[in-house]
């Protein structure tokens, strides 16, 4: 074979080439103009998080840095939409923004290693206040638990024992006691209805106290490393641009 029959045989294949590299650059605008997009829609929903905002407030700075963390991805992508094939085919103004966009990168990630520490202190904060809370509302049910013990004790008669359960029963559901045998035996009855009360009351009281438990670490141990990773990620983003950040000279 000739040295001009090799160079037709490659022709085709360089067009085709040349063809696909040509469409790829056209199409390369669309892509970053996508990218620029998703920054945006990310910054909307990141004002959305922040307004009203209640720093101080536990509750609400776990559930932002959760809404954060769940919404890294768009913020993501953008970026690595806008810094596709780095200075090529930019427009005039571009480059300042791409400038700006890596040291904000470099900014998130340091936010988000930052936001773990404070991941963490709300965990042990939100846990107290949890316990607290549970152990405030069973307080108060053993309070009305006890002040109904003392009024039995105190219900000597029939007229005085059925009006006790009817303070109980707001149904009006109120038995009719016929003697003091029937009496002693209501009594007794309220009075083991209201221990299994209070044992079952204790009961939930731990089973609630360690749903939420599981549930609040569940969600800081996602939350945390997906701070963690997201800001490896900002960081390397910024690390790998070092290309916008350098004039042309």
């Amino acid at each position: 074979m000739t040295q001009s029959e090799e160079k037709d045989k490659f022709v085709p294949a360089i067009d085709q080439l040349w063809k696909f590299s040509a469409g790829l650059s056209k199409s390369i605008g669309v892509v970053r103009w996508i990218g620029y997009g998703l920054l945006i829609l990310a910054f909307f929903d990141v004002v959305e998080i922040f307004v009203p905002p209640l720093f101080m407030n536990p509750a609400w700075e776990f559930q932002t840095l959760g809404q954060l963390v769940e919404r890294v991805p768009v913020p993501l992508l953008g970026l690595a939409l806008v810094f596709l094939g780095e200075r090529d085919q930019r427009i005039r103004w571009e480059p300042l923004i791409l400038n700006i966009l890596s040291w904000l990168a470099l900014l998130v990630g340091i936010l988000f290693f930052l936001l773990v520490p404070l991941g963490v202190v709300n965990t042990i904060r939100l846990d107290a206040r949890n316990t607290d809370q549970i152990t405030r509302q069973v307080e108060q049910r053993q309070e009305q638990i006890q002040q109904v013990k003392q009024a039995l004790g105190q219900a000597t008669t029939v007229e005085q024992m059925q009006f006790l359960i009817s303070q109980l029963d707001s149904q009006g559901r109120t038995p009719q006691i016929q003697g003091t045998e029937q009496l002693a035996e209501v009594k007794e009855q309220l009075s083991t209805f209201l221990e299994q009360g209070e044992t079952r009351m204790q009961e939930e009281a731990q089973s609630q106290k360690k749903s939420r438990r599981l549930r609040l670490l569940e969600n800081s141990v996602k939350w945390n490393l997906g701070a963690l990773v997201s800001a490896a990620l900002f960081v390397s983003v910024w690390r790998l641009t070092g290309w916008a950040r350098r004039s042309d000279s």
